[in-house]
């Protein structure tokens, strides 16, 4: 699911001649295109889609959209790592096979 976020621009600076901002989502922090919000200060909300602040938005909207997203788990499951989230379980991803994917004997065999 991609959903659009509120958080609260931490810091700004121009990187290649693009407005980007260190953004805090209720505990994760993003870099964010600030391209379309040009006059977004330090301090402030915004609305942030696919790492692109879409609209500025009030500390009290943001503060309860980050708490409801919170609630039902959407903040997870939007800034977990994908490829960490489809691991199998047992599986620290350092290299080597898959548990589901070894033949060592542990699993039962019907014949």
């Amino acid at each position: 699911m991609c959903l659009a976020v509120p958080g609260k621009v931490l810091d700004i600076e121009e990187r290649d001649g693009t407005r980007m901002a260190t953004v805090d989502f209720g505990g994760v922090v993003k870099e964010v295109c600030l391209e379309y919000v040009p006059d977004l200060k330090v301090g402030e909300y915004a609305i942030v889609h696919v790492g692109f602040a879409l609209q500025r938005l009030d500390e009290e909207s943001a503060r309860q959209t980050l708490a409801l997203f919170e609630e039902l788990g959407l903040l997870q499951e939007e800034f977990s790592d994908p490829w960490e989230a489809a691991a199998p379980e047992g599986w620290d991803g350092a290299g080597g096979t898959p548990p589901a994917a070894r033949n060592d004997g542990a699993r039962e065999t019907s014949r």
